[in-house]
């Protein structure tokens, strides 16, 4: 397992298939692509996850955690999150945070994430707003 900086466009194919396979292809390119820092893991030179982060202030939103579901459950979603923890701390930032899946929200946790219970929907999807201050 490999996690490398990765271009925004690297990440448009998983997000659809992962996260949105029933939307367009457009609608997982993020307006502001082209201002986050980009990241994925590579399993023998495929790209099997991703996500993107995005710097304002001192804070860093991540959006678009995704692994292809082949190989979801080996870890390698808790490895990039781990990954990305460590690039807000490099980066002295105070708060990392991120629109979770209501269905997700045990996974963060795990990170020591709390849920604002500040929520939303989105394309018929529930979220809440988790985060962490490090």
């Amino acid at each position: 397992m490999e996690i490398k900086e990765i271009q925004a466009s690297e990440t448009w194919h998983i997000r659809h298939e992962v996260m949105w396979p029933n939307q367009s292809f457009e609608f997982v390119q993020l307006e502001e692509d082209n201002l986050g820092f980009h990241f994925g893991v590579f399993e023998n030179n495929k790209l099997v996850s991703i996500v993107s982060c995005f710097i304002e202030d001192r804070e860093m939103q991540f959006r678009k955690l995704a692994t292809l579901e082949e190989f979801q459950g080996k870890g390698i979603a808790s490895h990039l999150l781990k990954y990305i923890l460590q690039f807000a701390k490099d980066k002295d930032l105070e708060r990392v945070w991120c629109n979770a899946r209501n269905n997700k929200k045990t996974f963060y946790e795990k990170f020591g994430m709390k849920d604002t219970f500040r929520t939303f929907t989105k394309a018929g999807q529930e979220f809440t707003i988790m985060e962490i201050f490090i």
